[in-house]
C-alpha cells in the first residue's frame, strides 16, 4: 500500500465526505517520521495524529525497548527486540508505538533493518523527505523488504510500527502492552548506533482516537561489540540439539541444544539455584549468553569448549542465527534450522550394550530397564507387561497446564501438565499405554513419560518406537522385557 502523509488523506477524507478522517489517520499507525528523529516530527504529539504534549511530567507512563544483549550490537547480526508501553491511568488502554534506527553520525540514514515476526506490527518505508511511504504488511513466512529503485533508494528509510491487528490486540489491556519484531544491524560496524521510539497509551474504543493521548518517546543508543581474538567462535557443526537424546544437527522450542567450538567462556559451571528468578531459568551465566532468531536463550552450562542452552519459546521457524556472547565479544552468526519441534528420547553412550542402544527408562525404585548386569555400578532388570516404566525426552513442542495455558520455555514445572500434540509408542511392535505425557516436574524442559509395557514375548532387544503427531522419531532403541 502506497501512501503518502497522513494530512492529504485527511483532505482527501473531506472531499470524499463517506470516508471518517479517523480510519484514514490512524489505520495503520502513525506515519512515518514521529518518533523523535532530530529533523523529523518530534513525536505524535501533533496536529493530524494526537494532541498534547509528550512525556508530559503529568502522566506517569514510558515507553521502553528491551535489547537481548543490553545496550550492544554485532554487525550483522539479528536482535529480537520488545517494545513496552506503560501509563498507570485506568483511562489509557489502547496501545501503539513507532521505532527507527539511525548511526549517531548521520541522522538521515537507516541502520539496520526491521522484520514483523507477528501480524501486530508493521513495516513503513519511507523516501527520505518522509513525503512517499509504503506499507509492508507481515506475512507468515514471507520477508518484508522495501522497494529500492534507483540508485538512490527510493525508500531508504524504515520504521517499524504497530498494526490495526496490533492495535486491535491491545485495546482494553490496562497498565501496558507490549510489540515484539526482529531488527538486524548494519552488516558492518557504522559507530554509535541511536534508536528513537515513541509511545501512544490512548483511551480505548474501536477505532483511536486523536484526543486523549498520552505520548512518550525515549532514546537509546547503541554500541558495537569489541572485537577481540578470544571472541567466542563456533565450528561448522558446532551445534546439535542434546547430544544424549538424539543429537540432532536441528533444534526446536523448548529443546535443548549443546553449543561446541573455542573461548565459549572464561569459566565452568552450571546453573545453581541463586541463578533463578523464581521459576525463571537464567539468560546469562557469568556472562556468557546466547541468542537464537535474536532471541535470548536460557543457559544451563558454561565451559570454555561447551555451552547448553535451552530454545525460547516463540522462536521462528526455519534457518536462524544462533550466537554466543561473552566479556570478549560475540561469535559470528551460526546459522541452524529451527523446525516446531524435534523430539529425541534420554539414549546416551553408556547405555549401549553390544552395539545396541537402549533408551533410559526407569522403574519407582529408580533401577533401569536393561538386562541384569548390563550396566556398571547401577541396578537393572528386565520389564515385565503391564508395569509402568518412566522414559525422559526433549523438543517435544508445547505443553499445557491444568489451565490449558502454555508453559513457557525456561521455566521450572510446578506441577501437572500435558502435551498439546499427542505422543504414541509402541514396545516390541505393540502399542503402549501412556498414563503421563508431559513436562517433569520439578525441571526445566524435561518431558516425561509413563508408559505400561504391553503384553509382548520376552526379548532383551524389544524396539522402542514413538511417534509425535503421526510423525515417527528416527532413533533406534532398546528396551528389556522378560515375564
Amino acid at each position: 500500500m502506497l501512501r503518502t502523509r497522513k494530512l492529504i488523506f485527511a483532505k482527501s477524507a473531506v472531499v470524499m465526505g463517506a470516508i471518517p478522517f479517523i480510519i484514514w489517520a490512524y489505520e495503520f499507525g502513525p506515519d512515518a517520521g514521529y518518533c523523535g528523529v532530530p529533523g523529523e516530527g518530534a513525536s505524535c504529539a501533533t496536529i493530524g495524529c494526537h494532541t498534547g504534549t509528550a512525556n508530559d511530567p503529568s502522566n506517569k507512563g514510558s515507553v521502553g525497548v528491551n535489547f537481548p544483549n543490553g545496550q550492544v550490537y554485532t554487525p550483522g547480526v539479528k536482535q529480537h527486540l520488545t517494545v513496552t508501553i506503560s501509563d498507570p491511568a485506568t483511562s489509557q488502554k489502547a496501545w501503539g508505538f513507532q521505532l527507527t534506527a539511525r548511526p549517531s553520525s548521520a541522522a538521515k540514514t537507516q541502520a539496520g533493518s526491521f522484520q514483523s515476526t507477528d501480524q501486530f506490527t508493521l513495516l513503513m518505508c519511507a523516501s527520505a523527505n518522509l513525503f512517499n511511504q509504503q506499507v509492508i504488511n507481515f506475512v507468515s513466512g514471507g520477508t518484508q523488504t522495501c522497494p529500492a529503485p534507483g540508485p538512490p533508494p527510493l525508500y531508504p528509510l524504515q520504521y517499524i510500527e504497530h498494526s490495526q491487528a496490533g492495535y486491535n490486540a491491545t485495546n482494553g489491556q490496562a497498565n501496558s502492552a507490549t510489540y515484539q519484531f526482529d531488527w538486524t544491524p548494519p552488516s558492518s560496524d557504522v559507530g554509535n548506533i541511536i534508536f528513537y521510539v515513541a509511545g501512544n497509551a490512548g483511551p480505548p474504543g474501536p477505532v483511536p482516537t486523536q484526543n486523549g493521548a498520552h505520548i512518550y518517546t525515549k532514546t537509546y543508543t547503541l554500541t558495537a561489540a569489541a572485537a577481540t581474538g578470544n571472541i567466542p567462535t563456533i565450528p561448522a557443526g558446532g551445534v546439535v540439539s542434546a547430544g544424549a537424546f538424539g543429537g540432532f544437527t536441528s533444534v526446536a522450542p523448548g529443546s535443548w541444544m549443546e553449543i561446541f567450538g573455542s573461548n565459549l567462556s572464561a569459566t565452568t559451571r552450571g546453573w545453581a539455584g541463586s541463578d533463578f528468578t523464581g521459576t525463571k531459568a537464567p539468560v546469562s551465566l557469568d556472562n556468557v549468553k546466547v541468542t537464537i532468531g535474536g532471541q535470548a536463550a536460557f543457559i544451563d552450562f558454561i565451559s570454555p569448549e561447551q555451552v547448553n542452552a535451552q530454545v525460547p519459546t516463540g522462536t521462528p521457524t526455519g534457518s536462524q542465527q544462533m550466537t554466543v556472547t561473552n566479556s570478549n565479544g560475540t561469535s559470528s552468526a551460526y546459522n541452524i534450522t529451527v523446525n516446531a519441534v524435534e523430539p529425541g528420547l534420554l539414549g546416551p553412550s553408556n547405555f549401549r550394550v553390544n552395539g545396541k542402544q537402549y533408551a533410559v527408562a526407569q522403574f519407582s525404585d529408580g533401577s533401569f530397564v536393561m538386562p541384569p548386569g548390563s550396566l556398571a555400578g547401577f541396578t537393572t532388570r528386565q520389564a515385565k507387561p503391564g508395569e509402568t516404566i518412566v522414559i525422559y525426552g526433549v523438543g517435544f513442542g508445547p505443553v499445557l497446564d491444568s489451565g490449558n495455558l502454555d508453559i513457557p520455555a525456561g521455566t521450572i514445572v510446578t506441577g501437572l501438565n500435558k502435551l498439546s500434540t499427542a505422543c504414541t509408542m509402541s514396545i516390541g511392535g505393540s502399542a503402549a499405554t501412556l498414563s503421563y505425557q508431559g513436562l517433569a516436574a520439578g525441571f526445566v524442559g524435561l518431558y516425561q513419560f509413563n508408559v505400561i509395557v504391553p503384553n509382548i514375548a520376552n526379548n532383551d532387544l524389544a524396539p522402542l518406537t514413538f511417534a509425535l503427531n503421526g510423525v515417527a522419531g528416527s532413533q533406534t532403541l532398546f528396551l528389556a522385557v522378560h515375564n
